[in-house]
């Protein structure tokens, strides 16, 4: 029988707060497009724009922390603990779909610049500003896990959207060059763009079972074998459950199945100790005297499937 070692951490994304920032959110995301419309500003709408996706967001990352709480079943052996990786993909994908938005909008504005009143812009992006720093206030209190990296992302974009719609109220008040505020809700766009394009190969990442980025499968191999009583390693495989819960099961040649007990507790407190891998799977194999005085190794699978040895 493998030997298992389980350990299940519980979200501490809590959805009541993040109930609390979807509400806030999405009442001051209605004054910002009525102050858009009203004041012909593409980047106080863009701003707006964002505000009504962060609600959406916000509300996706409270339904998976509710998720991820729940216990594991028989037809959900790990618990729903990645729906928040889930949850983070989705949101990644939204916040691509408005930065494609904004940029064909501020595309047609370059070419005919309406008509903005600066003054107003400024007065609203300012309050939008203080809206999007309590919600990341409020968001960051929790733990740090993709899920809540998603949603932070989709208001810290609000917040640099309140600041380039501040600029731009500021640049037409002061100087009546209406091309600033398409120009800046591009500049916005691309800001977005490049940091929700790590967050989604992250998570992608993480759905396709990669190993965890902060671990070199080699060395973990490599710690394992070395263990004493243990003569190799191999079918080793590494994987997020989600963010923080990383899974390990590989196979274990052992001389001794009487001995498997503390061999089996050393390679727990190494995996624990040097990599924070709480949640072990280890199938014992007895591979007799035959390789008596053979120097352990590890054999693992390299990332292009190609089988290999590794002292």
């Amino acid at each position: 029988m493998p030997a298992h070692s389980h350990h299940h951490a519980n979200s501490q994304f809590r959805s009541g707060t993040l109930y609390l920032a979807l509400g806030i959110t999405a009442g001051y995301a209605i004054v910002e497009l009525i102050a858009g419309i009203r004041f012909h500003s593409l980047a106080l709408m863009s701003d707006a724009g964002h505000m009504f996706s962060d609600a959406a967001a916000l509300g996706l990352a409270a339904f998976a922390a509710w998720m991820a709480r729940r216990p594991a079943g028989s037809r959900h052996t790990f618990g729903f603990a990645r729906a928040e990786i889930v949850a983070a993909f989705i949101n990644s994908l939204a916040m691509l779909i408005v930065v494609v938005v904004i940029a064909v909008e501020a595309a047609k504005r370059l070419l005919d610049p309406p008509e903005v009143q600066g003054l107003g812009v400024m007065t609203v992006a300012f309050l939008g500003l203080l809206i999007n720093l309590l919600v990341i206030y409020l968001i960051s209190s929790g733990e740090r896990t993709l899920n809540s990296r998603a949603a932070t992302l989709h208001v810290f974009g609000d917040l640099i959207g309140s600041v380039a719609a501040i600029t731009a109220g500021a640049v037409i008040y002061f100087t009546n060059w209406k091309p600033i505020d398409p120009l800046l809700s591009i500049v916005i766009a691309l800001l977005i763009l490049f940091a929700t394009i790590r967050l989604l190969r992250e998570a992608v990442h993480v759905l396709m079972e990669g190993v965890p980025g902060n671990i070199r499968l080699a060395d973990v191999g490599e710690t394992m074998a070395q263990t004493q009583g243990v003569r190799s390693v191999h079918d080793l495989h590494i994987w997020n459950i989600s963010s923080g819960q990383i899974a390990l099961s590989a196979h274990v040649d052992i001389d001794d199945i009487g001995q498997w007990p503390a061999t089996l507790e050393r390679l727990r407190i190494a995996l624990r100790g040097r990599f924070r891998i709480v949640h072990v799977t280890l199938q014992p194999e007895v591979i007799g005297g035959i390789n008596a005085g053979r120097q352990a190794r590890v054999r693992i699978v390299p990332k292009d499937g190609e089988g290999g040895d590794a002292a």
